[in-house]
């Protein structure tokens, strides 16, 4: 079996940012595109849900989050 994820879409915003806090400067770049503050609208909401809901690509937002918090 693989490792687990320790960023995955099953995570809200809050978990993302309360485990790995640099994650809150990625989300605040995606603001524009989804057209609303996400860590105002969204903190309580699954990744996946927010990507469908604010039209962003959750493949790409979550490389970007990993990226920043240097996990992989």
């Amino acid at each position: 079996m693989g490792e687990i994820d320790p960023i995955n879409p099953k995570m809200t915003i809050l978990d993302v940012v309360s485990e790995f806090r640099s994650t809150e400067k990625v989300f605040k770049r995606y603001d524009k595109e989804a057209g609303t503050c996400l860590c105002c609208e969204a903190l309580f909401d699954p990744l996946w849900k927010v990507a469908e809901q604010y039209g962003l690509d959750l493949e790409q937002l979550l490389t970007d989050l990993k990226e920043e918090a240097k996990v992989w």
